[in-house]
């Protein structure tokens, strides 16, 4: 059965104006000038030492972009960004209260909507609805009017459902959550799936935090990775150390229920499933779990 929720965590800021092509292309990962009424695209925006600040989807809405960002810092994106405007023509705004964020999942809303390939968008009931660019497996998200309430996804043939199944699922996809997952100033994209997820492109031209991002993978400089971890014994909290024969092999993130998604040295990974034995943290035992998309 096709299911959707409410992303009540998601907010929406605004680039209007003739520049704001250009103005995005110099500052997030993605490539901008691609991204049309047919296409989305999901990018990251750094501090000039390419380390994380911002993830979001970029949404073409005609006269203006649509950043599906975290709504707890949909205002820290606004600033951040505007402190790059100078002469660009561009006008930034937090609009979270006008729009609402959903995710649609299931055997055949994709197909109901005619999306076939990650991050093809089409207007659908006065709003956008897109595949997920990172992983087709995560489904629709639908930006919508406040207004509207939720009969186009009930329209849809949907059935609502609650956050803790799509955060379940995200989770069990190994696919980060901004700032839950990813420290701010702390992260770097090769860490967290971001090649793979197709948040980078590579041919694109400089963008802030570009040069660290680019030297990363070009001289195999990732050596840990988020990834979904099984958990036997109470979830443990955010940020509590794992460990391997005594050894620091990384940090919790996000979870929920028996699975988590955990940053891990992948020296560490290997070692544990080759000797058949678990990673832990506390009294916890964990066992990491390789995303299908993953190429480490």
């Amino acid at each position: 059965m096709d299911r959707y929720v409410l992303l009540e965590d998601r907010g929406i800021v605004t680039v209007a104006g003739e520049d704001r092509v250009s103005f995005l292309q110099g500052l997030v990962s993605n490539d901008v000038a691609k991204v049309s009424p047919g296409r989305t695209a999901y990018a990251a925006f750094l501090t000039a030492q390419g380390k994380f600040l911002h993830d979001f989807f970029v949404i073409d809405m005609g006269e203006m972009l649509a950043l599906d960002c975290e709504r707890s810092r949909a205002d820290d994106l606004r600033k951040r960004l505007s402190l790059y405007k100078l002469r660009s023509k561009v006008v930034l705004a937090n609009v979270s209260e006008e729009y609402r964020v959903f995710a649609a999942f299931g055997p055949t809303v994709a197909e109901k909507l005619e999306l076939k390939e990650p991050g093809q968008a089409k207007e659908y009931a006065g709003g956008i609805a897109y595949l997920d660019p990172r992983l087709k497996e995560m489904g629709v998200r639908i930006l919508l009017h406040g207004g509207l309430g939720e009969d186009p996804l009930v329209a849809l043939g949907c059935v609502r459902a609650e956050l803790p199944e799509y955060h379940a699922a995200r989770i069990a996809n190994g696919l980060p959550d901004g700032s839950q997952d990813m420290p701010v100033e702390k992260a770097i994209l090769l860490e967290n799936g971001f090649d793979e997820l197709h948040g980078i492109d590579w041919d694109k031209g400089c963008y802030v935090g570009q040069e660290l991002t680019a030297r990363t993978k070009y001289r195999g400089l990732v050596r840990k990775r988020l990834m979904p971890v099984e958990v036997e014994g109470p979830l443990p909290a955010y940020g509590t150390e794992i460990a391997f024969d005594g050894k620091e092999a990384g940090e919790m993130r996000s979870g929920q229920g028996d699975r988590a998604l955990a940053l891990l040295r992948l020296e560490m990974v290997e070692k544990a499933l080759a000797e058949g034995k678990p990673l832990t943290a506390g009294e916890t035992k964990l066992k990491p779990v390789k995303p299908g998309w993953a190429t480490f």
